[in-house]
Formats: C-alpha cells, structure tokens, sequence
C-alpha cells in the first residue's frame, strides 16, 4: 500500500498552549485531524465562559482555513448547575487534575471527596469527566496507585462518563472492561517506547513526560490494545510542546511534542503489525462513539513517501526530531 485515507481522524488529548506557540503548534494538528480535545491548563486555566470563548477563537484562527474543530474542556474546580447548564453545549467535557500532579495543575483538585458535588451535576448533564489519573506515590506507580479511585468515581457515578488519560500500564488496560462507564485515551510515545528508551544511557529530555513512559509488558499491552482497536480505547496523542530551553536544562519540563508526526507514525506503526484496518476505529470511530460527536466531515490522505522530520518547530523540538518516517500527510 502507497496510500491511506482516513475519515475524520481525531485527537482526542492535545495541548496548543497560548500566544506565539500556539500560532506554531495549532496548524500542524489542524493539518492532520478533523478535530482535538483541547486540555484547559493554562495560566489562569479555562474555568469560564469569556477564558474558553477566547481561547477557542485564537485555535480556530490559527488553524489557518482547515476543517479542524477544537473540543473545548473546562479545568475541574467546584461548578454549580446552573454554570455548567449554561456552558454544556461549548465544552465536551471537564479534566480533573490532583493538584500539583503535571503542567500548571497547582490549583487542581486535593480531595476527591471535595469534587462530589460538581461530579454529580455533571453526571445529570451528561458531561464526561477527563482525568490524570496519578498519585503523588512513587513515580512508577503513580497511575497504578490511582486506579482504586477510578474504582470509586466509576460505582459512585455510573452514569458518568470517565476518561482515563494517557494510560500507561497493563493495569489500567484490564481497567477499562471492569466498568461500562470508563474509558481511554493513549498517546503514541506509550505505543513506541519504555523508560530504557527515556533514561537507559543518555537521558532523552525530549521522551520526558508526565506520566512516565514504563515497562515493555507496559507498552506490549497497550499496543497490543491499540491495534486491535480496543472499542473504548481512542488515541489522544498528549502532544505538549516546551521551548527547548525549557526541556534541554536542569529541572526539564514534562511534556512530548509529537503533534507534527502523530498521525504518520501510527499509519507506520499499524503498518508494520498488519494492523491497517484497525486504525480508521482507533483514531476516529471510537471517540465518535464515545463522545457522541460528529466531527468535519474530511478525508486526510498520507502517502508512502519518506521525509526527515524537522529538528525544531519554531522554539520546540518534536518527537523523532531528524529522523526519517515512512509516511506523510498530503493532503
């Protein structure tokens, strides 16, 4: 095969910052996808009409003309019903971060306890609930250890929609069939590589992220989900892009830049284990699905032709920066 189609490819977790990064990140998404979940952790993070109106126009002009629609979401604090009646029809849902646990999460939430009564309100409206899904455990462990809260907000909500983000573990895999009210997103560096890829010989700054890549039992089980597209399994790619001053020094920040070779290395990656004509469900069917959405009805052709990845995107240096791919975006 030469040439691949796909229906309306989404990414279901994507992170397009603010200001001139956005303007840098946004249209590489938008050249791919139909359409992302946009996560609201900025400085202030998006908690209100005006933040997520303002927001969702600066994606859509940058998305320079492309059929690319922004799934907005709120930043999890204490709502009442009457805010998120007025908003539900403007977001696809609301992430819950543990306060302090990734990117500009300090004003996350501290109690799960304490998140009860907007989780209730939102199980009324039909509002998904997206979450990280870490401890502040040992770092190895910290999705595992979170799993018996999922365990809570699954029984005590069931007719709440939960989204697992960025799963990293066999875990969290096994997780997904305890309850009919609980799903997934992946990103594509769990699907590609463990923590001997980020810290085996000379730390990878650029593989660094939060939660950390793990096993290779880890990732078999995720790919081995991911290929056989896992009906309540979507792909979120979690690309979040830092300068490179902020990744190549002490203290770097977490986060990997891959929107620029998502969609083309999951067509290699699905190409290299048969698995074509699972990857149409992965990227786009099962979130349609999930989420109840109908995204812009666009067709994104690749074709077998190799390209060398750019060594940086403005200040961000990508995933897989310089090396060369199998398949590219054309049209």
């Amino acid at each position: 095969m030469t040439s691949l189609q796909l229906h309306a490819p989404l990414d279901m977790h994507l992170h397009v910052r603010e200001g001139d990064m956005l303007q840098t990140v946004t249209p590489l998404s938008a050249q791919a996808f139909a359409g992302a979940v946009i996560m609201p952790n900025l400085v202030p993070p998006v908690t209100s009409r005006d933040r997520l109106e303002s927001y969702r126009a600066a994606i859509h002009a940058a998305s320079q003309g492309q059929a690319f629609t922004p799934y907005m979401t709120l930043f999890f604090q204490s709502y009442d019903a009457a805010t998120l009646s007025d908003l539900r029809p403007d977001i696809i849902g609301i992430k819950l971060y543990p306060a302090g646990v990734t990117t500009n999460s300090e004003t996350g939430v501290r109690a799960i306890a304490d998140a009860a009564p907007t989780l209730a309100i939102m199980q009324d409206l039909g509002i998904p609930l997206l979450v990280h899904g870490e401890t502040h455990g040992f770092v190895l462990d910290r999705e595992r250890e979170f799993l018996p809260i999922y365990d809570q907000l699954a029984t005590r909500f069931p007719r709440l929609t939960i989204v697992m983000e960025h799963i990293t573990t066999r875990e969290a895999v096994a997780f997904l069939d305890r309850y009919p009210n609980v799903y997934a997103t992946v990103t594509l560096q769990h699907l590609l590589y463990t923590l001997d890829d980020l810290a085996g010989a000379l730390l990878q700054p650029h593989l660094f992220c939060k939660p950390l890549v793990k096993r290779p039992e880890d990732r078999e089980t995720l790919l081995a989900a991911a290929l056989s597209a896992h009906p309540k399994l979507m792909f979120g790619s979690d690309s979040a892009p830092h300068p490179q001053s902020a990744k190549e020094c002490s203290g770097c920040a977490a986060g990997v830049f891959s929107a620029p070779i998502a969609l083309p290395r999951l067509v290699e990656l699905f190409e290299q284990h048969q698995a074509l004509d699972k990857l149409q469900a992965f990227v786009s069917e099962n979130a349609q699905r999930i989420y109840r959405i109908q995204p812009p009805a666009r067709v994104v052709t690749l074709s077998k032709i190799p390209w060398v990845v750019p060594e940086r995107y403005g200040t961000v240096v990508p995933m897989q920066a310089g090396e060369t791919l199998a398949w590219q975006v054309v049209a």
